[in-house]
């Protein structure tokens, strides 16, 4: 038997993705009221993250070998530590401390239709790192392995039944990747889930359209990574998305991002092409990345209870005690990566025959899967370059900070609180006029539909640029 085509059901679910992106009043009101929400979230929380030596963390141990800290359980994560090699990088060496949690946890999100508009079930949530102990936007369910087989000894988590046996309700289920550069091969399980009219948003969760969600946003520090990382593997909407967004303003960049999301748009590259480039950079690459001690890390230091690269730059492992009310468990210790300044995180675009593309990077980072992935034109934390050699410079740094450049979008983020503390990047989305040759080996123009293409499998987008293709559907649902 011939199996049915899948096709028209991702049109009928990019339609509905469509139509919930476009829609700023949902079943709670409009954004005055999700405003309002946010704010009573907030007042009902208390969280407080302080700063210990990373020996006194209750329930971790360090390795007398290695060095490695390890919970006590076995579980969780542990922080170890790589020498990374790679061939033909402006920097070919290095040793780094790195978080290895093999662990595939849950990310997911559950989907309910109001007035036949899709509404996301979102809970406000504080991680110990999130900056200033804030409130933010999370999934449904946001838990590793550990968590959710009650490793912790915490209470149940709320709706996870919904994502253990999800069978054909499942809109998006799929593995992605995290931080390269601070996670060894991290990956979660994305899922956006179908829930029945039975399923009520209990207290400190609110159903919010896909609208709603992109107009936050744009709001510094509220919308969290993990929110951000499984929205960007919706459906993008395809000729849906195409037809639906209006295209009035007169510098035409409406229509050209309509254009760039319709898979029957030009585009410089055939996706067959871009995934033949990916291949290429993938072979060539010479990534070797293996165990080494924490303890005397070469190029790093331990002092005053955490270790520190010994320029001041990158990262340090610290410790903190954190107290809380409303989590599954109230009071833990654990290490966390503190970086060391904000990064800068960019997409430039370009209007190529009336359709928008996006310049994308093909970047290998010590932590992933498959050794490159599909990253932002920039992402980078400029300070760190007055340590390195000045051909380590991106390319297109300075271009997404001129004056020149066309700000599509511009706020800052933070990254996921639960392992790093008051980590923000600054996310850019700029229009400028740059060149770049066919057949250059590190970067290509995408459209969105070709991402929407690449996001419908794993290892392809990194965490950092499946943000941005979030903000740049956002900007739809702005016009």
């Amino acid at each position: 038997m011939v199996a049915p085509s899948r096709v028209p059901a991702r049109s009928a679910a990019e339609a509905r993705v469509v139509t919930s992106l476009l829609s700023r009043h949902g079943v709670l009101g409009g954004l005055d009221a999700v405003h309002s929400w946010l704010a009573d979230a907030a007042r009902g929380r208390w969280m407080e993250t302080t700063r210990i030596p990373l020996d006194e963390l209750a329930g971790w141990h360090r390795d007398e070998d290695t060095g490695y800290l390890w919970h006590e359980t076995g579980r969780f994560f542990s922080v170890e530590s790589v020498n990374v090699e790679l061939g033909g990088g402006a920097v070919s060496r290095w040793c780094q401390p790195i978080i290895n949690q093999p662990e595939i946890g849950i990310l997911g999100i559950l989907v309910r239709e109001f007035d036949g508009v899709l509404h996301f079930l979102m809970q406000a949530k504080q991680e110990p790192g999130n900056p200033g102990g804030a409130v933010q936007l999370s999934p449904t369910v946001q838990a590793t392995r550990s968590n959710y087989t009650g490793v912790h000894r915490g209470r149940p988590i709320p709706y996870l039944e919904h994502f253990r046996d999800p069978v054909s309700r499942a809109i998006v289920d799929i593995r992605q990747s995290e931080q390269g550069a601070w996670f060894y091969r991290k990956r979660n399980r994305n899922m956006v889930v179908e829930a029945g009219a039975e399923v009520e948003a209990a207290e400190g969760f609110c159903w919010l359209t896909l609208g709603q969600i992109a107009a936050v946003l744009e709001i510094p520090d509220l919308v969290n990574m993990d929110t951000r990382t499984v929205l960007a593997c919706l459906p993008g909407g395809g000729a849906a998305f195409a037809r639906a967004v209006p295209q009035h303003p007169v510098d035409g960049f409406a229509g050209a991002l309509a254009r760039s999301g319709d898979p029957t748009s030009p585009a410089v590259h055939t996706t067959d092409e871009v995934l033949s480039w990916i291949t290429a950079a993938r072979t060539r690459t010479e990534l070797r990345v293996a165990s080494r001690p924490l303890r005397q890390l070469p190029g790093w230091r331990e002092a005053d209870g955490a270790i520190s690269h010994h320029s001041g730059r990158f990262f340090s492992v610290v410790g903190v005690q954190v107290r809380a009310e409303g989590r599954e468990v109230g009071d833990w210790s654990q290490p966390m990566i503190e970086p060391a300044g904000p990064g800068i995180i960019a997409f430039v675009l370009k209007r190529i025959r009336g359709v928008l593309h996006v310049l994308v990077h093909a970047r290998s980072e010590p932590g992933y899967a498959d050794v490159v992935e599909l990253a932002p034109t920039v992402q980078c934390a400029p300070g760190n370059y007055e340590v390195l050699p000045e051909e380590a410079r991106p390319r297109y740094l300075d271009t997404v900070l001129s004056p020149a450049a066309r700000v599509r979008f511009d706020t800052v983020l933070s990254e996921e609180g639960g392992r790093f503390l008051e980590a923000r990047n600054r996310y850019l989305v700029v229009e400028a006029d740059v060149e770049v040759a066919d057949d250059d080996p590190e970067y290509r123009w995408l459209t969105l539909a070709q991402f929407d293409d690449l996001l419908r499998h794993s290892f392809y987008v990194n965490i950092q640029a499946r943000t941005l293709v979030l903000c740049l559907r956002g900007l739809a649902a702005r016009q």
